[in-house]
């Protein structure tokens, strides 16, 4: 499935791109889950991504590949693809993409296609991984004022 959560900001796209480091990664943690970070390499092709995501007593590693980035004069891009998911998860690719729509505005969009294998697990979890993106918009906004 496929979900495109796309947020208009009013700064320019290279300060935005600058500002995707760890700091605001854990700013975008979803709400009711604890999450640790034991590796964040960066954004670039060959990074990696390790986290351990919590919820109650449960601990879940997520482990991402960074397998391409790149920039010209209206985008930067990275994209971020599961290699150990947390069940029922199989497939996970994630486009990071921040457009340039002006001197200083832009907007970024969150890409996301995942796969649990199964159409209705798939269907069940759309609403809730919608959400959590959605809920992204507002941190981008304060984070990126």
């Amino acid at each position: 499935m496929r979900i495109l959560i796309q947020t208009h900001l009013n700064q320019s796209y290279d300060e935005v791109f600058a500002g995707f480091d760890l700091d605001l990664f854990k700013a975008l943690k979803p709400p009711l889950l604890g999450l640790e970070v034991p590796r964040f390499d960066g954004c670039k092709k060959g990074d990696e991504v390790h986290l351990k995501i919590k919820i109650g007593p449960l601990s879940q590693d997520w482990i991402s590949h960074i397998t391409d980035h790149g920039d010209n004069e209206s985008e930067h891009y990275f994209i971020d693809e599961g290699h150990l998911l947390p069940p029922p998860l199989k497939y996970w690719k994630h486009r990071h993409r921040i457009i340039k729509t002006g001197e200083n505005s832009c907007v970024i969009h969150d890409d996301i296609e995942f796969s649990a294998n199964n159409i209705i697990l798939d269907v069940l979890m759309y609403p809730v991984l919608y959400f959590q993106f959605w809920l992204r918009k507002p941190i981008y906004k304060k984070y990126f004022k």
